[in-house]
C-alpha cells in the first residue's frame, strides 16, 4: 500500500510532466519566456515530487539549486544535475516579470535555442526524479 509521501510525490511529479508539456507547446508557439518559464516550474515541482517521496511533509521555496542541494542529501546522483539547475533558476523572475529585464520585456529577450535549452534541461531533471520513484 502507498502512504502518503507517495501519494504526495506522485501529484507532483505528474504536475512536473504536465508542466513540461506546456512548456514544449510554448515553444510550438514561439512563446520563449513562457517556455523558459514553465522548464523552470516542471524542474522544481520534480525536486519537490522527490522531497515528498523521500518523507517530507512540506517542501517550500523556489530554488531549483537548494531543492537540488535537498535531494542530493538523499542521493548524491542529484549533484550532476547542478549546471541545469543554476540556468533554470534564472527563468524565475526574468521570464515572466518587464522589470526583471531594464529596457526590455521577456518576450523580447528569449529566443528559441534558450527555450530549447530550457526544455532539455527540464527533461533531464524530470528524468532523473522519475528514476528514483522507480528504484524505491
Amino acid at each position: 500500500m502507498r502512504d502518503n509521501n507517495q501519494i504526495e510525490g506522485d501529484r507532483w511529479l505528474k504536475q512536473a510532466k504536465e508542466d513540461l508539456q506546456v512548456a514544449k507547446w510554448s515553444l510550438k508557439g514561439n512563446f520563449y519566456a513562457n517556455t523558459c518559464f514553465m522548464a523552470q516550474q516542471a524542474s522544481e515541482k520534480a525536486l519537490k515530487a522527490y522531497c515528498y517521496l523521500q518523507g517530507e511533509r512540506q517542501v517550500l521555496g523556489h530554488s531549483l539549486l537548494e531543492l537540488l542541494r535537498k535531494c542530493s542529501k538523499c542521493d548524491r546522483t542529484f549533484k550532476t544535475l547542478e549546471k541545469e539547475s543554476r540556468k533554470l533558476d534564472k527563468y524565475y523572475i526574468i521570464s515572466r516579470y518587464p522589470n526583471g529585464l531594464p529596457g526590455l520585456i521577456p518576450s523580447e529577450y528569449f529566443d528559441k535555442d534558450e527555450a530549447k535549452e530550457a526544455i532539455c534541461y527540464a527533461e533531464r531533471i524530470i528524468k532523473s526524479v522519475e528514476d528514483r520513484f522507480s528504484i524505491l
